[in-house]
């Protein structure tokens, strides 16, 4: 039997499925390819996976995939003469991987067709997807923190894997009101091990509190973010000097500030469970010595920046990793300001069961929407944002609260019917979903778009 919590979920797929992944990595040991998605979830998951096959001593080779493509995929299974390992992509393509002549695992937590009942699949292939054991993939797993799980099933070392687990389950909001289910059981034991410590603060990340304010995405603050001039300015109003350290402000100081920032975003019309992470718990990963969101930061930026495997490379233990990480999280969070800034300043276009924008900065473009989601937006209705370079496909990103989920949000079967209306394909989760269409068709998606979310949300009686 495998080693590793294997109480963790009472349901019988739960340990068939790591069983047979577990069985078919331990019984191929030769080289890997990882395959994983660019962004800061994919990031950990094949941070974690590496370095578990680096325990193993298997040589590795890794691979990122940026969009929502069947062909690319393709062509990296034909050119692959061994086994693969994927992460946080994948669900929509097991017929693919039931043609690659060699072994492959599956690790994601997307929705795909046919859940909760996947597909009959041959030996040679591993799909794990906690969707199939009743637990949600969208709030209580993500594939870094699935990854995670699967390595601590190899061998109980792999616990140490937990920085990176944290690092993409923060990537993809699953940090909201705390971590739940599966990952709370994880995080539970991170902490009881050491690997993890909770405390509570600011969630301002910065050598001084002016530029943390300044610079902060998360949360965006109106009148604030972007403008470290005029933060320094409401510092002073607090009587907070905004050269001191976030870490060095005194618990008064730490009060009013998070009191002022909390009503600025309720002001703002923040939706409360958001309003509430000013200061809410966080997690600080001594080994490291970096709070696990700083961790989460820069992995995704490496990625979102065009270096995923620095983001890799810095779990890794590289040395050099460290310094072209924090390159790359600089230019990340201004590229994502400017889009917000632009978005505070001019507003988003709507339609009536959606609103939508364009950018030009294609690779933040989800992280913008999310965040103009989650501080910009009224939170009745989804946002989508287009970023097209013609004559290449357009990318798409779509992004929700978890509010619309409960009256009926569905972006993954929105983006997947909407694309392939066009011509595209397109999948995700219930809140944040993607696609890939042919340039010259956002008009004629958006349409479908807005009909089906108009059935799910409705907001008026469909066409």
């Amino acid at each position: 039997m495998a080693s590793g919590p294997d109480g963790f979920v009472h349901h019988p797929r739960y340990l068939e499925e790591f069983g047979r992944a577990r069985g078919l990595l331990l019984g191929h040991p030769q080289r890997w390819r990882v395959i994983y998605h660019y962004d800061g979830d994919g990031v950990a998951g094949a941070s974690c996976a590496l370095r578990a096959l680096a325990r193993l001593g298997y040589p590795a080779q890794a691979t990122s995939l940026v969009g929502v493509e069947r062909e690319k995929i393709a062509a990296l299974l034909k050119a692959t003469p061994g086994p693969v390992l994927v992460t946080d992509t994948g669900a929509s393509w097991l017929d693919l991987f039931a043609q690659h002549p060699h072994p492959v695992i599956v690790l994601d937590h997307h929705r795909y067709p046919g859940v909760p009942d996947p597909p009959p699949l041959p030996e040679h292939v591993a799909f794990v997807n906690p969707l199939d054991w009743g637990v949600d993939g969208m709030r209580e797993m993500c594939a870094a923190t699935l990854t995670w799980l699967f390595t601590v099933f190899l061998d109980p070392a792999n616990w140490d894997n937990a920085a990176w687990g944290l690092s993409g389950a923060i990537h993809d909001r699953q940090h909201v009101g705390g971590f739940l289910g599966l990952n709370g059981t994880l995080v539970d034991e991170a902490v009881r091990r050491s690997l993890v410590v909770r405390r509570r603060g600011l969630p301002l990340l910065g050598s001084t509190v002016g530029e943390a304010l300044g610079r902060s995405i998360d949360p965006f603050v109106r009148g604030l973010s972007g403008q470290v001039g005029a933060a320094e300015a409401y510092l002073r109003q607090l009587s907070i000097d905004p050269s001191h350290a976030p870490i060095d402000l005194a618990p008064d100081e730490v009060d009013r500030l998070a009191r002022g920032l909390r009503e600025r975003l309720e002001r703002a019309g923040v939706v409360p469970e958001l309003v509430a992470m000013v200061d809410s718990e966080r997690w600080f990963v001594p080994s490291l010595g970096l709070d696990a969101e700083e961790v989460s930061n820069l992995q995704n930026a490496t990625g979102r920046e065009g270096f995923p495997g620095v983001g890799v490379a810095l779990a890794l233990g590289d040395p050099a990793a460290v310094e072209r990480a924090r390159a790359a999280e600089t230019e990340w969070r201004s590229g994502v300001l400017r889009g917000l800034r632009r978005i505070e300043e001019g507003g988003v276009r709507s339609m009536s069961a959606l609103r939508w924008f364009e950018s030009p900065e294609t690779p933040l473009a989800g992280t913008q929407a999310g965040l103009a989601m989650n501080y910009l937006l009224p939170p009745d209705l989804p946002v989508f944002v287009f970023s097209d370079a013609a004559p290449s496909p357009t990318k798409v990103s779509s992004r929700g609260l978890n509010r619309q989920v409960d009256r009926g949000l569905d972006l993954a079967s929105v983006c997947r019917h909407a694309a392939a209306s066009v011509g595209g394909e397109g999948g995700g989760h219930r809140v944040a979903s993607g696609a890939t269409i042919p340039a010259g068709t956002r008009d004629r998606f958006l349409e479908a778009a807005d009909r089906e979310l108009a059935q799910q949300l409705g907001t008026r009686t469909a066409a």
